[in-house]
């Protein structure tokens, strides 16, 4: 009988400290982030970039492009935390639609592919549910850029407004402000959007009669984020 009044009272001391310790859990804001509260936090990202740039002859956001990459964010306070991000990220626009140019001819198709290597920084509010919202800035280092012009009539070397797009490259950089929310789906499963624009040019001379003399990168990402 002894043995078994001393194995319901352990029994019963081991409920109660279960007890107050889920509720010193749930009283923690940092608990609000994952089950084991940690100041640093990895993960890995992958979506889509819906993209155009501002200046060219289009608009709408028909370009696609992948987002995908690491994230670390470093909590500062229960609630605030700092992200950053190493993206490869795929911008640039796309002609959909045929149109006359400045140039005195019509544009079939045109294409600007631009793929960044590029790191955001942003600082972010976390909720009760783990769900977050920020801002903040990335740098962009451009890798490759590609340009497509299809006219009609087709443009010859030589002839009248003929214009060679390897005489307007774009800047090796490009600088943001970015905008975004993390809607949590599933232990480490996030899904979040973005929208971020371009504060600085991207071309300083534009090709002429296609462009405007200012171009901009203008965004939306759409993607899913894993946090282990």
């Amino acid at each position: 009988m002894a043995k078994i009044r001393k194995f319901t009272a352990l029994v019963g001391l081991v409920i109660v400290w279960i007890s107050l310790a889920g509720k010193v859990h749930a009283q923690n804001p940092s608990s609000y982030y994952i089950e084991d509260p940690r100041t640093f936090y990895a993960g890995l990202i992958a979506g889509a970039n819906l993209s155009q740039v501002d200046g060219d002859s289009y608009a709408g956001y028909h370009k696609v492009g992948l987002n995908a990459g690491g994230i670390v964010y470093t909590h500062l306070a229960p609630n605030l935390a700092v992200s950053l991000e190493i993206l490869f990220s795929q911008k640039g626009a796309r002609g959909h639609r045929v149109q006359e140019s400045g140039a005195g001819t019509f544009i079939n198709a045109y294409r600007i592919n631009l793929n960044y290597a590029e790191i955001p920084i942003q600082l972010n509010y976390f909720d009760k549910r783990r769900s977050h919202f920020g801002g903040g800035f990335s740098y962009s280092q451009l890798i490759t850029a590609q340009e497509k012009l299809d006219t009609n009539p087709p443009q010859q070397p030589g002839s009248s407004g003929y214009v060679n797009l390897e005489n307007y490259p774009f800047k090796k950089s490009d600088l943001n402000f970015i905008l975004g929310g993390s809607l949590h789906l599933w232990k480490g499963l996030f899904f979040q959007g973005r929208f971020q624009y371009s504060l600085l040019s991207i071309r300083k001379n534009p090709p002429p009669g296609y462009s405007r003399s200012d171009q901009f990168n203008n965004m939306w990402t759409l993607r899913l984020m894993y946090l282990f």
